[in-house]
């Protein structure tokens, strides 16, 4: 399992720092229920990524592995196309990124967010991270890395659970902060989010870019052997 672990730890550290769940925790919990919101949107981040990496991860299994124990040619051929779709992501988030002194802009969607019941957090926090279209292709190459390790389906059930975990503290660390710390929270919040705007399309594309490589290696590997 640790090997799995490993494999997908890149995905899960790029879900970690996806950006839009990030800014808009934050802004969740800087309205009046903040305090309620901010944990019940975490909750359905943490859905969004088990949800889908749930559903990845059974059509894996259905599919996998080879007779000889070798990760099925499909892994390979799904790590070619994932890591080539991240490269042309990694592209348009370099090309997007902010220029010196440029604020960059906030969805207009986010000033709806003063008036989110708790079951509109849920939902916000599922659809922005298990299914905005980054994520997605971040935790199916997550869960391919997982499934390629052929290891035993409860160990896999267990490295997914650590993948959306691990994929959930970009979010988790901002209500942390906001439960703890109360009114004084606010400053340091705002300084996150600011922060967040400001390099996380770079971060992004950085990631996104190793990510892609590594996949796209695993791929030629996979055919080759």
């Amino acid at each position: 399992m640790g090997e799995a672990i490993g494999q997908m730890l890149p995905a899960a550290v790029g879900l970690a720092i996806s950006p839009i769940p990030i800014v808009t925790v934050v802004l969740v919990l800087v309205t009046p229920r903040g305090r309620v919101n901010g944990p019940v949107f975490l909750l359905g981040c943490w859905l969004g990524l088990a949800v889908v990496g749930t559903i990845v991860l059974l059509v894996a299994g259905s599919l996998s592995p080879s007779d000889d124990g070798e990760p099925a040619a499909w892994v390979s051929a799904l790590q070619l196309v994932l890591g080539i779709l991240l490269l042309l992501l990694a592209s348009k988030q370099w090309r997007g990124r902010p220029q010196a002194g440029e604020e960059p802009p906030t969805p207009k969607w986010m000033s709806a967010l003063d008036s989110f019941t708790p079951p509109k957090a849920v939902g916000a926090g599922f659809v922005l991270s298990g299914l905005n279209p980054k994520n997605l292709l971040l935790t199916v190459a997550g869960v391919a890395a997982i499934s390629q390790t052929g290891i035993p389906a409860g160990e896999q059930a267990v490295a997914l659970l650590v993948l959306t975990l691990i994929g959930c503290l970009g979010v988790a660390i901002p209500v942390v902060i906001a439960l703890v710390m109360g009114e004084r929270a606010g400053p340091l919040l705002d300084g996150i989010k600011a922060w967040m705007a400001r390099n996380n399309t770079v971060i992004m594309a950085v990631i996104l870019v190793l990510i892609g490589v590594k996949l796209i290696g695993d791929a030629i590997s996979g055919f080759s052997s």
